[in-house]
């Protein structure tokens, strides 16, 4: 048997059936029954979306839009264990609370390099084509595990602390995969060649240094608006990577995509779009300034671009 991205897809959908239940059926949530609905649709596209027509997996996301804009998914007071008893484990635990964060990236990256080795009867234990995701979700099942066994607590307890995450962070949660959607939506209506023609028409791409210019800072632009470097990689690539930097002056398209991506993360670092980075942690942190986030990110944001622009023109080609 082949692990495939759909177990994946499983696991986070039952953890947000869960979650989503848990919210529906607490009488002191302010809005349990739209958050909690909010959530449960959302598991529902991770259970069956791939067995679902893309126009019901359609009317689902707009509901789920429909009902965050209309304020149905508000957070209730956390509950949560006393101080004393947190800061008693805390001290007793040390720096062993380290071991299951630090356990999710080492799994991700042993089974990224043993995945080619792991065959067995012909048939590979992990699909090809997801080996680092699949490690990534192998690494939080076991990281979990470790987790309760470190903290001598159960799954119920893990399952509590999920869902008053997800109660702060709101329907900023999804928003990642939201806009990764809408950059392919944006692809698909031809807003790539719309770019091309308006960034040939405008500027000198004969030079070499001002396509990738053009291209790093157009990654950084559309991902400040868009909020998501997913959402603006098909963009930008489709309408100045591709036709430009690799048609005309070949450049190495790994590279290219690389640093693309980074540069689009760049840009994350400057916009409030990108809410579940940027704005969440000052509400959480309970901030004066809701940008106070974003106003400490943006001189590192523009060094590293900058950093992007020269390091594809001089490696890149």
């Amino acid at each position: 048997m082949t692990l495939t991205l759909n177990w994946l897809f499983w696991l986070v959908g039952i953890v947000l059936l869960i979650v989503g239940g848990m919210i529906a059926v607490d009488r002191a949530h302010p809005r349990r029954f739209t958050a909690g609905g909010f959530w449960l649709l959302y598991a529902l596209i991770f259970l069956t979306g791939d067995r679902l027509p893309a126009q019901v997996v359609g009317v689902l996301v707009l509901a789920m839009a429909l009902i965050a804009g209309c304020c149905g998914v508000t957070a209730a007071k956390p509950k949560v264990l006393a101080l004393e008893t947190r800061m008693a484990s805390a001290k007793r635990l040390g720096n062993k609370l380290f071991v299951p964060a630090l356990t999710i990236p080492v799994i991700t990256v042993a089974l990224t390099l043993a995945a080619s080795h792991l065959v067995f009867g012909g048939t590979p234990l992990i699909d090809p084509k997801n080996v680092t995701l699949i490690g990534f979700g192998a690494g939080c099942v076991i990281a979990l595990v470790i987790a309760c066994i470190i903290t001598r607590d159960g799954v119920g307890q893990s399952m509590q602390e999920t869902r008053r995450l997800v109660d702060a962070l709101s329907w900023a949660a999804v928003l990642p995969q939201m806009l990764g959607m809408l950059g392919l939506v944006f692809s698909d209506a031809g807003v790539g060649k719309a770019v091309a023609h308006i960034t040939t028409s405008w500027i000198n791409m004969d030079v070499r240094f001002v396509a990738v210019v053009v291209y790093c800072v157009g990654m950084a632009l559309f991902t400040i608006i868009m909020g998501n470097g997913f959402a603006a990689f098909p963009v930008m690539t489709g309408g100045v990577g591709v036709p430009v930097l690799v048609g005309v002056f070949h450049v190495n398209p790994a590279m290219m995509a690389a640093i693309g991506m980074f540069s689009g993360y760049c840009g994350t670092l400057m916009t409030p779009m990108a809410a579940n980075f940027n704005m969440v942690p000052a509400a959480l942190l309970e901030l004066p300034d809701k940008n106070a986030v974003i106003r400490v990110q943006v001189p590192t944001a523009l060094g590293i671009l900058a950093a992007n622009i020269v390091l594809l023109n001089v490696f890149g080609f």
